[in-house]
């Protein structure tokens, strides 16, 4: 991810009268039980994308009227405060972490040393507080693709002794490119990404066999992206200030591009293809690369960086400590460069401001009801473009427990191309969750259409995947994950209006809000996830994760605190 703006200090932590002031202007009476207004979401959108809100980075002036401006809004709804200590906010201090230029990075092999050009031939970045990065002669190991999962039989290191060394790691699972009467075609879903095809789990499980460097071999295919989106985080990184015990071993993390890495592998007498293939069968063993070493010395800058989640409660009645949660990031881009328009806030419109107003409509029609029975949670979360770090500070520091937590129902953009004969599933076969989600929508006259890359691993990489990580049942709603079948165009509109979106306005400038959304659509996904988080909030149901799934036996695990 391309991270620009964290850097900068945090003012001081008070809540700005204008934020207040704004969102008393916006608050009208309560609408129908789960029916979200256009205008009341169009205005929402068109305060928190306003160049006063300076692009809603983590640290910054504008994090400060955002923050107001949430907190404002929620206590306006009749929420109480949800944080810890009964704050309307949790602290959540991150970490950031820039590379400066290298005095050593490269490999030293039986023909010599084998320099690393960065950019070129190597991406790396820490997420250690340290200032320098450094690696002393370490051997390099190949792992495969580093997958340890007992629930599919497989593990990728065999108990083999990782302590100090630098693993490379194949990217996305074992069964991506893995041919049919291959041992693991189907293993891992096929084309669907699992979580061990991740680069965040890979770092993760580096972290856990006590590696002190870890680089996966880009692929465009298997990554999902190109190597233009590999660099462009420009050598910084983000994540939640640790304690000393909790630090990751890795000193250095990111990726060999796929020429450097065959001409590694070559050096030491390998051939990287052939054993792509091998790794592609559960008997692989790791192997070393005699002869090899890796050695590393960067400065490192770093600081601490001040932001805060917004927590709101609606209590409930029967079951409290039961809580179904409802979550969208408050946090953007920041300012940038200045684009066509001159426009230099990277105000994230769609992402995600159109889901807080989701959150903003279904808190205001589920309080103008009776109290539900559960507790319902409305979080805004900061730093999910920084690497979904305000949602996992929250999971690893949770308000309320993960194990009584009935589920995470997450929005992170909503397509605003009018109304769809269906809703996108992100994350086929992980829980009885989408189960209700074709349910809920079949009253809406709608179906349900599975994502259309399946294998890039969006259900990886939004808010709700740091619950799910610690077993709770989640659900997200994200426009980019297929092509909606618009009642107006078909398949072939919804496309189009995911090409533009995400060939111009993702992550930019452009993603403002525009007076040509067509919030039809956004407005039945909305009251779609309403209606499902009512029922949880008013039912006995737990959710439950699909056999198979990677989170199953987390959940299974805290099974008596739901009895």
């Amino acid at each position: 991810m391309t991270v620009e703006d964290g850097s900068r200090k945090s003012p001081s932590m008070k809540i700005l009268p204008i934020a207040a002031a704004l969102a008393a202007l916006t608050v009208q009476p309560a609408a129908a039980r789960v029916a979200a207004d256009p205008a009341r979401l169009t205005e929402t959108v068109k305060t928190l994308a306003s160049d006063l809100f300076e692009g809603r980075a983590p640290g910054t002036a504008g994090e400060e009227r955002t923050i107001g401006y949430l907190v404002a809004r929620f206590e306006a709804l009749g929420l109480e405060p949800g944080g810890p200590g009964g704050q309307w906010v949790q602290k959540v201090p991150l970490l950031h972490t820039r590379l400066g230029t290298p005095k050593t990075l490269g490999f030293q092999g039986p023909k010599g040393a084998m320099p690393l050009v960065p950019a070129k031939d190597v991406y790396v970045s820490t997420v250690r507080p340290d200032d320098a990065a450094r690696i002393a002669n370490a051997p390099v190991v190949f792992v495969g693709h580093g997958v340890k999962a007992p629930e599919r039989g497989w593990d990728d290191f065999k108990g083999a002794d990782l302590k100090g060394k630098v693993v490379i790691f194949l990217v996305n699972d074992p069964d991506f490119a893995a041919q049919p009467g291959e041992p693991a075609a189907g293993r891992f879903g096929g084309r669907t990404m699992t979580y061990y095809g991740r680069w965040t789990y890979k770092f993760e499980e580096a972290a856990r066999q006590g590696a002190v460097g870890a680089l996966i071999v880009h692929e465009t295919a298997g990554a999902g992206y190109g190597w233009n989106v590999v660099i462009s985080g420009g050598g910084e990184n983000y994540d939640i200030v640790r304690k000393p015990e909790e630090l990751t071993s890795v000193a250095l993390q990111g990726w060999l591009s796929g020429e450097a890495a065959a001409r590694l592998f070559a050096s030491a007498g390998l051939d990287l293809a052939k054993l792509s293939v091998a790794a592609r069968s559960p008997k692989f063993r790791p192997v070393e690369l005699k002869g090899v070493t890796f050695a590393a010395d960067v400065p490192v800058a770093h600081e601490t960086v001040a932001s805060r989640n917004v927590l709101a409660r609606l209590p409930g009645a029967k079951r409290p400590d039961e809580v179904v949660m409802l979550g969208a990031h408050w946090d953007a881009y920041g300012a940038g460069k200045p684009d066509a328009q001159g426009r230099i806030y990277r105000a994230g419109a769609n992402d995600d401001a159109l889901g807080l107003a989701g959150l903003f409509e279904i808190a205001r029609a589920m309080k103008a009801g009776p109290a539900p029975d559960r507790s319902v949670v409305f979080a805004a979360w900061t730093a999910e473009e920084r690497g979904l770090l305000g949602s996992e500070y929250y999971a690893a520091n949770p308000v309320y427990p993960v194990e009584t937590t009935v589920a995470n129902l997450a929005i992170d953009i909503l397509q605003t191309a009018g109304p769809a004969k269906d809703v996108v599933l992100v994350g086929k076969g992980q829980g009885t969750l989408e189960d209700d989600l074709a349910r809920v929508a079949a009253t809406q006259g709608r179906t349900v259409t599975p994502e259309s890359l399946p294998e890039r691993g969006l259900f990886y990489r939004a808010d709700h995947f740091s619950l799910a990580k610690r077993g709770v049942p989640v659900l997200l709603l994200m426009g980019i994950a297929g092509a909606s079948d618009l009642k107006d165009g078909g398949v072939k509109a919804g496309q189009a209006w995911i090409d533009a979106y995400t060939g111009q306005c993702y992550h930019q400038a452009c993603d403002a809000w525009s007076a040509d959304w067509n919030l039809a659509g956004a407005v039945e996904d909305i009251d779609l996830l309403g209606t499902i988080a009512e029922e949880l909030a008013n039912g006995p149901a737990w959710p439950q994760w699909k056999p198979g799934s990677e989170f199953k036996a987390i959940r299974d695990r805290s099974a008596a605190a739901r009895r």
